[in-house]
């Protein structure tokens, strides 16, 4: 599944490059980067998100197409 993985506010890029690193130690492949919300998209195992979770510097969510109507 796919994964948006963002840096909240406050945290430093370390944290990210951290966040990357674990990603990819669990089996994760990322697919972009983003330098504009400081962030990436990792095709990530479902039943191990939870790990990424964890990290109190950055949010996870479930990558999805949204619309405006």
């Amino acid at each position: 599944m796919l994964y948006n993985v963002t840096l909240k506010e406050g945290a430093s890029p370390e944290e990210l490059s951290k966040a990357k690193e674990t990603a990819k130690s669990q089996g994760g492949d990322i697919k972009h980067e983003f330098t504009l919300i400081k962030g990436f998209t990792v095709d990530f195992p479902a039943d191990k998100v939870g790990v990424l979770e964890t990290n109190e510097h950055v949010h996870v969510e479930q990558d999805a197409e949204v619309t405006t109507q």
